[in-house]
Order: structure tokens, then sequence, then C-alpha cells
């Protein structure tokens, strides 16, 4: 699953910019790269990162199965990600504010085990509607963890380590989203799909484990009173920046796009024209390795090209990726699969990290407020794209994921008037 680029290193911290709090004394030394300490923690946020998108993102290659159970049409059935990733996307922003009061270590540890729960009960479910509604809690607890690591991690690592720790948690970001994908694919083809949803939840657990058991407390971190108006005040001015507010329509689009091509391929290689055993269709997740390759190759290309420019060409790789898998070829599917996620990841990694730089120019809580965008993207334009594919196969996905592209070509350069955006 995609995440925010290194550059999107906290959320929080806008908002300490805005309302005057005193800074935080200075504590104990930072940890450092190979340090017991910076070991113990990147360990402790890759098995967070791994936990999150396995258990947000498991249910895509389960679409089918969930249909065939319930007999649904595959719009309703792409609901079960949808409510998830619209839970999450509605608690980001509260429960940034929350872990300012309660702390990042509790917030995080709680976030895990709750979503890790919810998962093994996901697979009890005795109804779709029981399993949408535990679907939505897992989402909202799964934001607990997206709101506080990576301040968790500024605050604690040094400054000249702290890339790497970065680099480290979204690498588990990016496997789980594949791992998660491809467990479930691969549990399902051999039993169904409570067994995997089980599994995944019991993996999640795991992790959640590791994760309490690794990771340090707070050394850099002073609690605060929850103070509500700062906060919407700091919000509201992310939304009146018309540069912002580009780029969160790009994020918006940008996952819209992307979850729409993984929420509905597996019914198009499992239906006619295709055919193909559900233990295929599953290893075509691997190709979600080709996002994390991206995007860390995006990051170095930046300084080369510029922000502007890279957005730009990644929109145009996208749409080429979508071009390329419109035919019933497979080879052509899954080269146009390889590009469209390496588009979508290098595009969204040049978005994030361009929304953090020009928020803390401005001051305001630009990094929350672009997650808030980018996973209501997934929430309402996977099921939206459901509705095209329903109507008009996969030809109707192609024009409807197509125009979202081009949209995002078109709303991608922030204002002029606005401060500058680049840097």
């Amino acid at each position: 699953m995609p995440v925010p680029s290194v550059d999107a290193v906290t959320v929080d911290a806008d908002t300490r910019a805005t309302d005057d709090r005193p800074a935080v004394a200075p504590g104990p030394e930072r940890h450092q790269r190979s340090s017991p300490g910076f070991r113990r923690i990147t360990l402790a946020l890759f098995a967070a990162g791994l936990a999150t998108f396995t258990a947000l993102y498991c249910v895509q290659a389960l679409l089918p199965a969930l249909a065939t159970q319930f007999h649904l049409m595959p719009a309703t059935a792409s609901l079960v990600v949808s409510v998830s990733t619209g839970a999450l996307a509605l608690g980001v922003i509260p429960l940034t504010a929350l872990s300012e009061a309660l702390g990042r270590t509790p917030v995080m540890t709680c976030s895990l085990f709750a979503a890790a729960g919810l998962g093994v009960l996901a697979a009890f479910s005795p109804s779709f509607a029981v399993l949408l509604v535990i679907r939505a809690l897992q989402g909202l607890a799964l934001a607990g963890l997206q709101a506080v690591a990576m301040s968790y991690l500024a605050e604690e690592l040094h400054r000249g380590s702290l890339g790497f720790g970065m680099g480290l948690y979204i690498a588990g970001n990016g496997i789980g989203g594949m791992v998660g994908r491809l467990l479930a694919g691969l549990v399902d083809d051999v039993s169904n799909w409570r067994v995997a949803l089980g599994v995944v939840g019991g993996v999640a657990l795991l992790c959640a484990l590791v994760f309490a058991c690794s990771i340090l407390p707070s050394a850099h971190f002073t609690a605060r009173p929850l103070r509500l108006r700062p906060l919407a005040a700091s919000v509201g001015r992310a939304f009146a920046d018309t540069g912002l507010l580009r780029l969160y329509a790009v994020g918006f689009l940008l996952m819209g796009c992307f979850v729409t091509v993984y929420n509905y391929l597996g019914f198009r290689l499992l239906g006619p024209g295709f055919n193909l055993p559900e233990l295929v269709v599953g290893l075509i997740f691997v190709v979600y390795l080709a996002g994390c390759l991206s995007s860390a190759l995006a990051g170095r290309l930046v300084d080369r090209f510029g922000r502007p420019r890279l957005l730009w060409v990644m929109a145009v790789i996208t749409l080429l990726g979508l071009a390329l898998m419109l035919p019933d070829n497979l080879v052509l599917v899954v080269a146009g699969l390889v590009i469209t996620t390496a588009g979508f990841f290098a595009g969204h990694s040049v978005a994030s990290g361009w929304v953090s730089a020009r928020s803390a120019r401005l001051g305001v809580q630009g990094s929350a407020v672009y997650l808030f965008c980018y996973y209501l993207g997934s929430s309402i334009g996977g099921t939206v794209g459901g509705l095209a594919f329903t109507g008009r196969g996969w030809t109707g996905l192609t024009a409807y994921t197509g125009a979202t592209g081009a949209s995002r070509r078109s709303t991608h350069q922030p204002s002029n008037h606005q401060p500058s955006t680049d840097s």
C-alpha cells in the first residue's frame, strides 16, 4: 500500500509551528544508526508497517471470493476495502491530536493490537454487513499507527540516521501491502476467505508482539493537553492554500486510480478471456515491488528534475501502463500493471514530499490533510471505479482510471501566487 514519502516526516510538527507551545527541552541523545536503540526502534516500526498494510489491503485478493460467497456485484464487494480506508482517513487527524496528550508509543501499541484482534474477528463474520463494520473499526484502529509513526521516528532518531530509519519503516509498509495481498490470495486458493483473514490477522498479531517487545519509550516527547482549537485552525489554513489543495487533489485522484486497478484486476483475470487459477492471480501481486523501487528512485530524481516536471512524467507513465493493460493479453496486462504501479508509487512519493515541504513553510497541518484526502480517494475512487467495471467491464474501468490520471496532470501545479513550492 502506498505511504507518505520520507519527506513527510511528521504530521503534528506542523501544528507545533503554529500554536506557540514551548519547545521540548533537550533530552537524552538521539539514537544513531547501528546503535542498539536504533536497531530496536527500526525493527519495531518495520513490523508495525508490515502489520498495518498487510491487514489493510489483504482483502483486495479476496474480493472475488467475497462476491461469490455473499452474491455481490464487484462494486459492492469492494466496500470491504473502502470502509477501512475511509475510516482510516477520518481517524488520522483526531488520533494525531490524541497522541499529543497520551503519548506516541501507547497510541501505536493500542492501534496495532486492536487492528490485529479485529482482523482475526473478521474471519468469523456471519454476514457481509458485519464484516464491513469490523473492517471499518479496523481501519480506524490503523489510523493510530499512520498518524504517529513518522512523528515518533523524527523525535527519537538522530538527524543523520533519520532518512535510513524512515526508509526501513516505509519498506515495511510496501512489503506489507504486497504480503497481505499475496498471502490472502494463496490461502484462499487452498482453503477459503475466512481462513485467509484469520491467517493475516495472526500475522498482524505477531507483528504487534514484535513491536511491543522492541519499541523504546519516547525520550524526546512531552505530553501536552489536547487543544482542539489550534488543531482546527491549522487544518483550516491547510485547506485555504490553493497550492496545497491542488496537491490534495493529486493524492485523492492518484489513490482512487491505483486502488481501482487492484480491486478489480482479480475479477478480470479469473473471468472469461483469462480464466487463470486463483494461485496465479495471487502471485501477480508480486509486481507491487516495482512500486517500492520506483518511490526510492523518485526521491533521487526530484533533486535533478524538480517536483512539477517529475510529477507530470509520472502521470504520463501511469496512463501508459493503464493503456497497456487494456488488451486481453496476459503479458501486456502484467507489463502494464508493473508500469502503473511504478508510476503511482513514484507520483505519490513526489506529491507527499511536496506537501510536507510546502506545509512546513506555511506552518499548517498539511501532511495530515494529505493523508486524509489520500485515503478518502481510496475509499470513494475504488467504489466508483467498481461501478464503471460493472457497467462496461475493463474498458469502462480503463476510461475511468484514465480520466482520473488525466485530471491529475491538470491539478498538480500549485499556484504561483503562493509561497515557494518546489522546495
